[in-house]
C-alpha cells in the first residue's frame, strides 16, 4: 500500500455535516479523493446504514472513536459496529475529566488494558488518542500520557498520537513519536497555525514539519494517516481538500527523495 492510499479524514472535522447527512458526506469525501474515513460518532445515523454506504463508496475505514462511556457499557455493541466497518482499531479519544489526576491515570490504565485484552480476544486492537493536558500531569516521574502509553509487554495500550496537541503540550512531534515504533496502528495529522492564536490548520499552512513524520510512520509501523481538523476558517469540506492536495504533494515529493512542500 502506498503512502497515499494510508490518508483519512477523520469525521470529526465535519460532525455537524454527518449529523445531516452522513451518508452524503461519504460520498463527498470518496469524490475528494480520499481513500478512508475515521469514525467518530454516528450521530444517530444506524451502523449498518453507514457501513452500506462506506461499502458503495469504497471508503476503508481507519479505526472508531469511542467515548469511555461506550466502552465501559457497550463494549460488544462497539465490536459489533467495527465489525461492519470493517476496522480492526477501536480508539478511546478522551480521558473523562473526573480521572485527569494521577490516581485517575493509574486506575484507566488499569481500566483500558482490561478493554484492550478483551477486544483483542475478538481480533481488535485498542489506542488511546490523547489531547493537551496529559502533559500537565505527572504519574510516576512522566506525564501521563506517556504513563497510559507506555512501551511495555504488559502495556495493552496502543498509541494515537495526535501532532497538533503534542506541539500544544510544549514537545517536539516528531521526537515523541519515537516511543511508540510499531506500536502505532494510527496517527493523527492534524497541523498548528504558524501565528499567536495556535489554531488547528490545513496540513502544509502551519508550523509542523510532516515529511519527517511521514517518513518515520513508514517505517514503523503506522497503518493510517487520519487528518483532523478542528477548527476551519469556512466550510470543513474545503479545509480537507486543502489537507489532501498538500499530502499528496508530499508524498510526491518524499517519493522523489526531496523533504520539503
Amino acid at each position: 500500500m502506498s503512502m497515499k492510499d494510508k490518508f483519512a479524514a477523520q469525521l470529526m472535522t465535519l460532525h455537524r455535516q454527518t449529523e445531516e447527512d452522513f451518508p452524503g458526506v461519504l460520498r463527498a469525501v470518496r469524490e475528494m479523493g480520499w481513500p478512508a474515513v475515521q469514525i467518530s460518532g454516528l450521530r444517530g445515523w444506524a451502523a449498518r446504514d453507514i457501513a452500506a454506504v462506506l461499502r458503495e463508496t469504497g471508503l476503508a475505514t481507519a479505526g472508531v472513536h469511542v467515548l469511555f462511556e461506550r466502552l465501559e457499557q457497550e463494549l460488544e455493541t462497539v465490536m459489533e459496529e467495527a465489525a461492519l466497518f470493517g476496522t480492526r482499531d477501536i480508539i478511546c479519544p478522551y480521558m473523562p475529566k473526573e480521572y485527569q489526576h494521577p490516581d485517575g491515570y493509574r486506575h484507566m490504565r488499569r481500566v483500558l488494558n482490561g478493554i484492550a485484552e478483551r477486544i483483542a480476544e475478538k481480533g481488535f486492537r485498542f489506542s488511546y488518542h490523547h489531547h493537551a493536558f496529559e502533559f500537565a500531569t505527572e504519574v510516576d516521574g512522566v506525564s501521563a500520557i506517556e504513563y497510559l502509553l507506555e512501551p511495555s509487554e504488559d502495556n495493552k495500550i496502543m498509541a494515537e498520537i495526535d501532532t497538533y496537541w503534542v506541539k500544544k503540550g510544549g514537545r517536539d512531534p516528531y521526537e515523541f513519536l519515537q516511543a511508540y515504533a510499531n506500536r502505532m496502528p494510527i496517527i493523527h495529522l492534524k497541523d498548528m497555525s504558524d501565528d499567536a492564536a495556535q489554531t488547528t490548520a490545513e496540513i502544509g499552512t502551519g508550523s509542523i514539519d510532516f515529511a519527517p513524520i511521514l517518513l518515520w510512520g513508514e517505517r514503523h509501523g503506522i497503518e493510517w494517516y487520519a487528518v483532523e481538523q478542528d477548527v476551519c476558517p469556512g466550510d470543513p469540506l474545503d479545509s480537507l481538500q486543502l489537507s489532501l492536495d498538500n499530502l499528496h504533494r508530499l508524498a510526491d515529493r518524499l517519493q522523489r527523495g526531496e523533504r520539503n512542500l
